[in-house]
């Protein structure tokens, strides 16, 4: 009877490892195969969607893919600045900045910083949800070395600008350039990108307060590093 429990009990764990490596095979697959072509959404997306479909049945997203040359390169520094200054440096992860957001949530009882790095953001944006538990940053840190080991920098960001939320149902750079400032991503004044930087921590909260005094210092300091940000 124990020997037939043994058996058993193996059997099982090696049938989760299975489905394990199985999951983590899919969301590789994907990672592959948008490393050559561009995504249509993200779980974001498809989440956010959700959300507004309750209140407004046909509401639909504002999203446009535009390729990474016709992305404004103030944007492009803008973020940088503003979300990773060491993109170009790290592996996926910021240990540093980590470690600092560690100590200034201890310190406040509560999170109120965050050391994501640009692509662990992606990362989060395209596979995973917004909930904050140890399975989802797990999964969120092993799809970031499959995105680092597979795309370059400059895909990373590409597709980072075209998917992240910029305002209630909007996402990527092109529709929040025609949402905010009636322009197109590529022709975006420094200050204009400086201003949308400053909004992706809470792009919502901003869309519906654009004349926040807070987000106006954060324009003015994210302007002030942009000339100092590398971008690929």
């Amino acid at each position: 009877m124990l020997r037939f429990l043994w058996r058993w009990t193996w059997r099982l764990v090696l049938l989760a490892i299975g489905l394990v490596l199985a999951y983590q095979l899919w969301f590789y697959g994907h990672v592959v195969f948008w490393k050559y072509y561009n995504p249509a959404g993200s779980s974001f997306m498809e989440q956010r969607l959700e959300t507004l479909h309750e209140k407004k049945p046909d509401a639909r997203l504002k999203h446009q893919w535009v390729p990474y040359g016709k992305i404004s390169s103030h944007l492009k520094r803008a973020i940088i600045a503003a979300e990773d200054g060491k993109f170009l440096e790290h592996e996926g992860f910021d240990f540093d900045a980590i470690q600092k957001a560690y100590e200034k949530n201890l310190k406040k009882g509560k999170v109120v910083a965050g050391g994501s790095t640009i692509s662990q953001q992606l990362a989060k944006n395209l596979f995973l949800s917004a909930q904050r538990t140890p399975w989802r940053k797990a999964q969120e840190a092993v799809i970031t070395l499959m995105l680092e080991y597979t795309w370059d920098k400059r895909r990373i960001l590409e597709v980072y600008l075209n998917i992240i939320e910029w305002g209630n149902g909007v996402f990527g750079a092109e529709a929040a350039a025609r949402h905010y400032f009636g322009a197109s991503a590529a022709g975006l004044s420094a200050e204009q990108a400086a201003r949308l930087a400053a909004m992706v921590p809470n792009p919502r909260y901003y869309d519906r307060r654009r004349d926040s005094p807070y987000l106006a210092r954060r324009t003015e300091l994210i302007l002030a590093r942009m000339s100092a940000a590398q971008v690929p």
